[in-house]
């Protein structure tokens, strides 16, 4: 199956930064851009080791759920109703791979807990300089 890009930001993530209520015109270009242009911007850099749409490591995966989801059980609650309820259960980096809103929105929370959602809101607004 072939996806592009504007479905990818039409069906995936435009319709998965609404449901956990995070949705910007800045947010929805950047997660698309390190989803199709893989440019090295820390978190999102390409790897060998990530797992899918944005290369996101198990142990970033394991570290997001034990260190910040964990304190915060209504987005938890959220992202867990991404995720399908077999297979997160028996392996929940597989959904990673196979379950691109649970990908994309794992993707954001990682990006909004190293504090870079701030700097997409003032790119947004024009306070902040594109380099």
């Amino acid at each position: 199956m072939y996806v592009t890009a504007e479905h990818l930001r039409d069906q995936v993530i435009r319709p998965t930064l609404k449901y956990l209520g995070k949705w910007t015109p800045a947010s929805e270009s950047f997660l698309l851009n390190a989803a199709v242009d893989a440019p090295d911007l820390g978190l999102f850099s390409a790897r060998n080791d990530g797992l899918g749409l944005f290369h996101i490591t198990t142990s970033q995966h394991r570290d997001l759920w034990d260190r910040y989801l964990a304190f915060n059980p209504d987005m938890a609650s959220r992202v867990r109703g991404l995720a399908s309820q077999r297979a997160f259960l028996s392996d929940p980096d597989g959904e990673l791979q196979t379950n691109l809103s649970y990908c994309t929105a794992i993707a954001w929370l990682l990006y909004q807990r190293a504090g870079l959602a701030t700097e997409t809101s003032a790119i947004e607004t024009g306070e902040m300089a594109l380099a």
